[in-house]
């Protein structure tokens, strides 16, 4: 299969075989059907087995093998088209070179030469003859050769010239091939090969005492009242448990088999922590750490990260006041974030960003009660932010706000394959991840601030019945609890047109694309992390 890979793209053989990103897709699964069937029905002369070589250093299942008029004969199956040519169908590339590597398998388990390989396409019936000559294994082994050599380098192969083969790829949502050939020619029209919405669900158990557990490759969620709740593997991406609940060690187990992410937020709504399958791509990890030790870099990107939130700050504010009377107060506070935006220009270190930031912070911050619809009570007026602890409902929602929103980025960053302690702008402190700060900027305003503020004026909240006080602070209770989820799973799954690239997909999935973006930035293709804002 690794050959397959490299012949049809070294990117796919690179993704799947040296970092081990492996998405099956719906092609994959009707080729896996395909066989097993092949499988079952296998009688006489038709025989299936696996042979390794340490000669040629492969290994391979062949699909079948025949032995006709005193020779062998590699068979394989296709469930897709044959290739059109001047003579009729054709063998791809990629299946005549797979077709001479179980040759060779074949051969040397014999003893015996093996001079000929009929691959059969099922879509068009057509069967194709290989010759397994001398010139086709000349081409294995320099194939093998490239091969070795890519095993040994950190750095992924180029995106392939053939655009169309990526239309075709299971792994284009890793490598997004279009995304970087626009940002190499800018008269490119990316087509979208990025899935539009997250097909699986968070699963959030709230809840004191409530228990996630197993049933077979179901998870079962048994609150202390109430029925309980089944939920099949498959549909669920990630687990968010919330407060005192619990999850069964069986549980965990089949989530960590199944990449399903597991994490927990305190009963206040703080993240504590989280788990994920499997360790992460040595790979991607030494071109983020290559990359993020030059502090030239991490400035530039830093700068962009801030501008796109403060870009994201005005347009807010703008688009919360459209079509009614601005306050000269907004208005001087729009005047004071633009020229935040235009003296990052003029940045050279990482204090004087982080000097502009602050004040496009507090000129924010400072005119955000405006926003709101001048009749709310006054338990629920915002009178600027205070974080730890929140000291009214409205700060109650953002910090809760906040945190839902950094288990989804941190989950973004650990499905794409980066380490999140290692970041851009943010420090190292106490137990968050600096990149998970740092891409969180891009999100806080449409994500969070957005929904609290039309949330707030819509009277979906009750300063009585959705909040407790402990002190000083003040926290969403259960019954608030839910509805803040509720709200901000719908806004996640909402979707939205990114400005540059021209596609439409959910807010959910532009968390990832951003941390693939910002990948790419580090991999020779900057240009687009951070371009996009609110219209």
């Amino acid at each position: 299969m690794a050959v397959h890979a490299w012949a049809y793209c070294p990117r796919l053989f690179y993704l799947e075989e040296i970092e081990e990103i492996r998405v099956a897709d719906e092609r994959i699964f009707e080729g896996r059907e395909l066989h097993e069937q092949l499988e079952a029905k296998e009688e006489g002369d038709l025989h299936t087995f696996t042979l390794e070589s340490e000669t040629w250093g492969l290994k391979g299942k062949l699909d079948a093998c025949r032995h006709r008029d005193g020779r062998w004969i590699v068979v394989e199956h296709k469930k897709g088209r044959s290739r059109k040519g001047e003579r009729g169908a054709e063998a791809w590339e990629s299946d005549r070179l797979q077709s001479a590597a179980y040759g060779a398998l074949l051969a040397e388990h014999l003893g015996e030469p093996v001079l000929e390989a009929h691959i059969r396409y099922h879509a068009d019936h057509k069967r194709v003859v290989v010759p397994v000559d001398a010139s086709l294994l000349q081409e294995l082994e320099t194939a093998l050769r490239e091969m070795s050599l890519l095993r040994n380098t950190p750095e992924r192969p180029s995106v392939t010239p053939h655009a169309q083969r990526c239309i075709h790829c299971s792994l284009a949502p890793v490598c997004l091939p279009e995304e970087e050939r626009f940002q190499q020619r800018e008269d490119w029209e990316p087509l979208r090969l990025y899935p539009q919405h997250h097909d699986r669900l968070t699963l959030h158990v709230l809840g004191h005492g409530s228990q996630l557990g197993r049933s077979g490759d179901q998870l079962v969620v048994r609150p202390l009242e109430g029925p309980e709740e089944r939920f099949p593997v498959e549909q669920v991406e990630q687990i968010v448990i919330h407060g005192y609940a619990q999850a069964s060690t069986q549980a965990l187990h089949l989530c960590f088999a199944r990449d399903i992410n597991v994490h927990w937020l305190g009963a206040g709504g703080r993240y504590l922590g989280g788990c994920a399958a499997g360790s992460g791509g040595v790979q991607r990890r030494i071109r983020q750490y290559e990359a993020l030790r030059d502090p030239a870099f991490r400035l530039e990107r830093s700068k962009e990260l801030v501008r796109g939130k403060v870009r994201m700050q005005i347009g807010f504010l703008l688009r919360a006041t459209r079509g009614r009377d601005r306050t000269d107060h907004v208005l001087r506070r729009v005047k004071d974030l633009r020229a935040c935006l235009a003296g990052l220009s003029a940045v050279s270190s990482f204090d004087d960003l982080r000097g502009v930031e602050g004040l496009a912070g507090q000129a924010y911050f400072g005119c955000l009660d405006s926003l709101l619809l001048p009749e709310l009570p006054e338990s629920l007026r915002f009178l600027g932010r205070s974080r730890r602890p929140p000291e009214d409902p409205v700060n109650a929602l953002l910090s809760f706000g906040y945190s839902l929103l950094y288990r989804d980025v941190v989950a973004a960053i650990l499905a794409v394959g980066l380490e999140p302690a290692f970041g851009l702008f943010h420090t190292a402190r106490s137990a968050a991840y600096p990149l998970a700060l740092d891409l969180m900027e891009l999100f806080r305003v449409p994500l969070v601030d957005m929904v609290v503020i039309a949330s707030l004026n819509r009277r979906q909240w009750d300063a009585e019945r959705h909040f407790r006080r402990l002190g000083p602070a003040i926290y969403l209770n259960e019954e608030g609890r839910e509805q803040a989820i509720s709200l901000f799973e719908g806004r996640k799954a909402e979707t939205w047109r990114h400005p540059v690239l021209g596609y439409s997909l959910s807010y959910h999935r532009l968390m990832e694309l951003e941390a693939r973006l910002l990948e790419k930035s580090w991999m020779g293709h900057p240009g687009l992390f951070a371009r996009w804002s609110l219209r």
